[in-house]
C-alpha cells in the first residue's frame, strides 16, 4: 500500500526510530527525538543513544562544573553544541517541543542556572551537532519504510538506564509488531 504524506504524522516530539538494518553507521539502531519540522524547511532531531563519551565540561572550557555527558545529536554541524532539557520556562528562548521536554534556550543563562545547582544533569542532555533532512526527504525515507515513527516518552529521554538498550526498549513498548522487531539480534547471520 502506497503511504501518501497525509499518512505520515511527522511532527515535533515524536521519536524516529530507525529500521533493524539500516546501512547508514550514523542512524543504525538510533533513536531520534523530533524537535523541529517544517514542511517547506525540512526537519531537524537529535539522536538519543549514541554517546561521544565526553563531558559536557570536555567541550565547553567555561562550562561550570557538571557531569552531564555528551550525546552524537546527528552528522550534521558536528561543530556546534545543542540541548534538550526539562526545566522550561526558567530558560529564556526554550521551545518546547512535548509536554514536559524543551529545546535550546540562552547559553549563559543556562550555565548560571547550573552553577547555582537550579539545573542538575537528570535535567538536561547535550548534543554535538544534529541530525538534519531537507524538505520532503525525510517523509521520502519514511515512505521508504527506513524509519518508524513513534509516540516519545520523557521518560526515555532522561532516564540513563535506558540510554545503551533505547532503541530496543522504544520499540518494545510501542507493542506489536514493533516489539517483535526489537528482538531482532544486531547480527543476523544467514545460511
Amino acid at each position: 500500500m502506497a503511504i501518501n504524506n497525509t499518512e505520515i504524522d511527522l511532527q515535533v516530539g515524536k521519536f524516529l526510530v530507525s529500521e533493524p538494518f539500516m546501512l547508514d553507521p550514523n542512524f543504525k539502531r538510533v533513536v531520534i527525538l523530533i524537535c523541529d519540522h517544517q514542511e517547506k524547511e525540512g526537519t531537524i532531531g537529535f539522536i538519543l543513544n549514541k554517546s561521544v563519551e565526553m563531558n559536557i565540561t570536555d567541550l565547553v572550557s567555561n562550562f561550570p562544573d557538571f557531569e552531564s555527558e555528551v550525546y552524537f545529536g546527528g552528522p550534521v554541524q558536528t561543530d556546534s553544541i545543542h540541548y534538550i532539557h526539562r526545566v522550561g520556562d526558567l530558560l529564556e528562548g526554550s521551545l518546547e517541543i512535548a509536554d514536559g521536554l524543551w529545546w535550546g534556550g540562552n547559553f549563559e543563562q543556562l550555565k548560571s542556572l547550573v552553577n547555582t545547582g537550579v539545573v542538575k544533569p537528570k535535567d538536561i542532555r547535550f548534543f554535538v551537532g544534529y541530525s538534519g533532512w531537507g524538505e520532503g526527504q525525510l517523509l521520502d525515507e519514511m515512505k521508504a519504510k527506513t524509519w518508524f515513527l513513534l509516540d516519545s516518552d520523557v521518560n526515555f529521554v532522561f532516564n540513563e538506564k535506558y540510554y545503551e538498550t533505547l532503541w530496543k526498549n522504544v520499540l518494545a513498548q510501542a507493542g506489536g509488531t514493533h516489539s517483535i522487531i526489537g528482538q531482532i539480534p544486531e547480527k543476523v547471520c544467514f545460511s
